[in-house]
């Protein structure tokens, strides 16, 4: 295959039919130099609070924003992802875990330091159908976005139900925040140190039938089991997956997954653009991180053989 050819494949992949959420007057992100406010714990984690100007403005639940990590000429040059926690008019929250080097750069910053941030980005989570009951499933600090998203599903005038689950009770995220805006909070944790021992997918068997629309973050491995849960009972469940979106604009195709277009062919799309709100049904989660031959543009991306 020529380069041309292998290039005009490329762009193609990149063209996948997806269900669209409409835009509206959905605001465009900015790059601000945002002052941290506020650092304060939640249990194994922080939630950071940003003084970041027009980066709330137009903001919807499940979108995300990036942050330079490093500092000045660091050698720690990708962006890092975090979903929004929190919006208010000039300031800007989010939750944030160590899970490396650029993340253990950022919870040792105070308030006063300065960060690069850019948001918001990525597609929010869509709404379910009017009168619609919605039952959230977070694993970890995944419930982070689900604060925003239960306020506006009341306010909506929506039920709303959660079940949060994780491995220790100091890694669960957002209880308290919860349980005043849905009917049930339901909590698990692997080793039994808060609510019920097990894994939220022992109890979301029990709240489906009330629920008409299932939104779930978290781990990949608990949204595809919480995705086929759903789908079994004939239910829409919207997933946002927790991938690495070094640039947030789809550039850099860190962030690349599997999915069934509405044309029915699959291609690899980027989590952030095209997510990372996805249809949990059309995330082939068995093929993330293979190469599979039936994915559009494959021959392309092998190159020559």
């Amino acid at each position: 295959m020529d380069l041309a050819h292998a290039h005009r494949e490329m762009t193609l992949m990149m063209s996948i039919p997806l269900p669209r959420v409409p835009s509206g007057q959905r605001a465009k992100p900015v790059q601000v130099s945002a002052q941290i406010l506020d650092v304060r714990p939640a249990g194994a984690y922080r939630e950071f609070t940003f003084h970041a100007p027009g980066v709330g403005q137009g903001a919807e639940p499940g979108q995300f924003l990036t942050l330079g990590v490093g500092g000045p000429g660091s050698a720690l040059l990708l962006r890092r992802a975090f979903a929004l926690s929190g919006v208010g008019v000039d300031t800007v929250s989010v939750v944030v875990a160590e899970h490396g080097p650029g993340t253990r750069w950022i919870l040792q910053r105070r308030p006063g330091d300065v960060l690069d941030l850019i948001g918001p980005l990525g597609r929010p989570f869509p709404a379910p159908p009017p009168g619609g009951s919605a039952l959230l499933v977070a694993g970890g600090y995944g419930a982070a976005p689900f604060v925003g998203l239960a306020q506006r599903l009341a306010a909506s005038g929506h039920a709303v139900a959660a079940v949060l689950g994780a491995a220790t009770a100091d890694r669960l995220c957002a209880v308290d925040e919860l349980v005043p805006l849905a009917q049930v909070v339901a909590v698990t944790t692997e080793d039994g140190s808060a609510g019920r021992t097990g894994r939220v997918t022992d109890v979301v068997p029990e709240l489906l039938p009330g629920a008409s629309t299932v939104y779930a973050c978290g781990p990949m491995p608990m949204l595809r089991a919480v995705t086929a849960q759903a789908t079994a009972r004939g239910l829409a469940c919207h997933v946002s997956v927790e991938e690495a979106m070094a640039c947030g604009i789809g550039v850099c195709m860190t962030c690349v997954l599997p999915v069934i277009g509405t044309d029915g062919t699959s291609r690899f799309v980027r989590s952030c653009v095209d997510g990372p709100v996805f249809e949990g049904a059309r995330v082939r989660f068995a093929d993330i991180g293979r190469l599979q031959d039936d994915l559009y543009g494959a021959d392309a991306m092998r190159g020559p053989g």
